[in-house]
């Protein structure tokens, strides 16, 4: 058999192999994964174009792929990539995502989606840089609030320094690209589900431009080929395996975005979910992820940080309403205040008698309230001060 992979010097035909199989396999195939165990990219080329193999794994994957990849031209589609400026990444390279490494998985089989083949890059941002990365996804039909709270959140994490990796479409994703590039220092990722040369959905052309201009735009499959139902899912794997943690935010209860949860649990990466209107149909997903135990509530930046980064060196500080006189006192005497009358004045005796304190610790409790403020003494007895009224 003829073919450019095999024409060419040795140092390439790794890169050429794994070039054409992105263009003939289809992303997280179950079968091509557990053929790659322990295999080269190039090793499974020479093997796929032999239909004559003896091997009865490879058998039924050869009759039908042999005649194909002697058709290919990965030689062409890495020279067009350069051209519009992008590139091919294959495990090995030094900027590879070790991290993908996860979606190989464990026995049984059926667990395991398969470590891409390689992945097409337009855009400047290193792929090793997303060890510190969050995946952001949700519903393309989100509400105002979703949209808001996502741009939110991905603006504060990528203020700190984590990419955010979303997959390009309406929707969360889109509010979650957008909230990154907001950021001064923000940097963001789309993964899509077609090749890098194409726009999709159409109506995000501008944003996935700018996505690529201050990130990248990632695929798993060869540039020219379209969306399908199937390259979707296998989108959603690799949107889980790059990033340390992924926050769901408003997903239906048949959302794709459901998909990448899977997976992120899959490979034991951290799971979140942002709580949503009970009433929103989009919401129903994410808070049956919630509910079930499977994702972690979060609902601001530094609840995913304490998640995602390294163990101590974020701590959510437990939110509290702001500290007011009262909660400096003691137990007896917040009792003794709230017997202190707002609008008739009340003797030490009445006020101990309502307390149930003693008269002595009453007195001495009155003279230290009247020191800071909180009663005030008049001709018929004690009473509270406005201030004290208010707090």
């Amino acid at each position: 058999m003829t073919s450019p992979v095999f024409d060419a010097p040795p140092a390439d035909r790794e890169r050429l192999a794994r070039a054409a199989l992105s263009r003939l396999l289809e992303p997280g195939e179950k079968r091509i994964d557990t053929l790659m165990q322990g295999m080269t990219g190039l090793k499974l080329f020479q093997q796929l174009s032999d239909p004559d193999t003896d091997d009865p794994d490879l058998a039924s994957a050869t009759k039908d792929v042999a005649a194909r990849l002697e058709r290919l031209r990965p030689d062409l589609d890495l020279e067009i990539a350069a051209q519009h400026g992008c590139r091919f990444v294959i495990p090995g390279d030094d900027e590879w995502p070790e991290q993908l490494s996860r979606l190989a998985g464990k026995e049984p089989v059926q667990e395991r989606a398969g470590v891409p083949i390689g992945l097409w890059v337009r855009g400047n941002l290193r792929l090793d840089a997303l060890a510190a990365s969050v995946a952001i996804v949700g519903s393309r039909d989100a509400t105002s609030y979703g949209s808001e709270v996502t741009a939110q959140l991905a603006h504060q994490l990528a203020t700190k320094g984590h990419v955010i990796v979303s997959g390009g479409a309406f929707g969360i994703d889109a509010a979650a690209h957008r909230g990154a590039l907001a950021s001064a220092v923000g940097k963001t990722v789309a993964v899509l589900a077609c090749g890098i040369d194409k726009i999709y959905p159409e109506g995000n052309a501008r944003l996935l431009q700018a996505v690529a201009e201050r990130g990248a735009v990632i695929s798993e499959v060869a540039p020219g080929l379209p969306v399908t139902r199937m390259r979707f899912l296998g989108r959603n794997r690799v949107i889980a395996g790059l990033a340390c943690g992924t926050v769901v935010v408003e997903a239906a209860a048949r959302s794709g975005a459901l998909n990448t949860a899977n997976w992120t649990t899959n490979i034991n990466s951290p799971l979140m979910g942002v709580p949503g209107n009970v009433t929103e149909a989009v919401s129903v997903g994410v808070h049956e992820l919630i509910r079930a135990g499977k994702a972690v509530l979060v609902t601001r930046a530094e609840d995913v940080l304490e998640l995602v980064g390294r163990p101590g060196e974020y701590l959510v500080t437990v939110p509290r309403g702001p500290e007011r006189r009262r909660d400096r006192l003691t137990a007896v005497h917040r009792q003794i205040l709230d017997a202190v009358p707002v609008a008739r004045p009340a003797t030490a005796i009445s006020i101990a008698r309502s307390a149930g304190i003693h008269p002595g610790t009453v007195g001495s409790a009155l003279a230290t309230f009247e020191k800071h403020g909180l009663v005030e003494r008049l001709d018929g007895g004690w009473l509270l001060t406005p201030e004290a009224v208010r707090s």
